[in-house]
């Protein structure tokens, strides 16, 4: 039995993309269905790292940080708004394979910096797990405007308020973790992306609309232990 993590979550872009809702369905496994807005369903990149990553009650100080890039989407089960994550990539060989073994996660491990500079963060990617295939990610990011609740806003508050998420095992079964958290403050934000190649290694079309960009400073999270459906 694995015990719940707690963890921080800083400096992270949520990037999203709309695509249609057939396209998403054709992706998901069977028990998950796209959730929508604005008719669209719709694909995430989320640069960030994790700080202090340890078992739930250990001090903060034992923790790790564990720089990481996810690809995600939206969607449903019984009604609950929840997020499924089609890969997470992560700089740490042993939290990867932790991930793997024991919460059923899909990580890949992949070299990683996150630097930042005043209010700008550059983010590098590349892709070295054993088998899987090659993906990379650069760009840099940088929060504009005044901070807001997440909640106050329709569409921040359908990206990122949600406190549930989904993952396909390597058996097919799908199994969750629910996650407890402060509502997000979130920025508008600005992007340059240099390289991405993250779409083509989950089997998508590279979108051709402009995505959205915000940007969170972080918060800290305590996430379940993995469960099945």
């Amino acid at each position: 039995m694995v015990v719940p993590l707690a963890m921080g979550w800083r400096h992270l872009l949520f990037e999203n993309w709309p695509i249609e809702p057939a396209v998403m369905d054709a992706h998901l496994p069977d028990g998950l269905a796209p959730d929508v807005y604005d008719g669209s369903a719709w694909l995430s990149i989320v640069p960030f790292t994790n700080v202090a990553v340890r078992p739930r009650g250990v001090p903060e100080s034992l923790g790790i940080r564990l720089p990481e890039i996810n690809v995600r989407t939206y969607v449903t089960h019984a009604r609950v708004p929840s997020v499924y994550f089609f890969s997470l990539d992560a700089q740490g060989i042993a939290s990867v394979l932790g991930a793997r073994i024991f919460h059923h996660l899909p990580y890949f491990y992949a070299r990683i910096s996150l630097d930042r500079n005043d209010d700008r963060i550059r983010f590098r990617s590349r892709r070295h797990h054993p088998g899987a295939r090659p993906a990379r990610y650069a760009g840099t990011y940088r929060p504009t405007g005044d901070p807001f609740s997440a909640p106050e806003e329709p569409f921040a508050d359908f990206l990122v308020e949600r406190y549930r998420f989904y993952t396909e095992a390597q058996d097919e079964s799908l199994r969750y973790t629910d996650v407890e958290h402060e509502p997000w403050t979130l920025y508008p934000a600005e992007a340059t992306i240099d390289w991405n190649t993250l779409f083509s290694a989950h089997g998508f079309e590279t979108p051709e609309v402009e995505p959205s960009h915000y940007y969170s400073p972080g918060l800290d999270v305590i996430a379940s232990r993995s469960n099945s459906v």
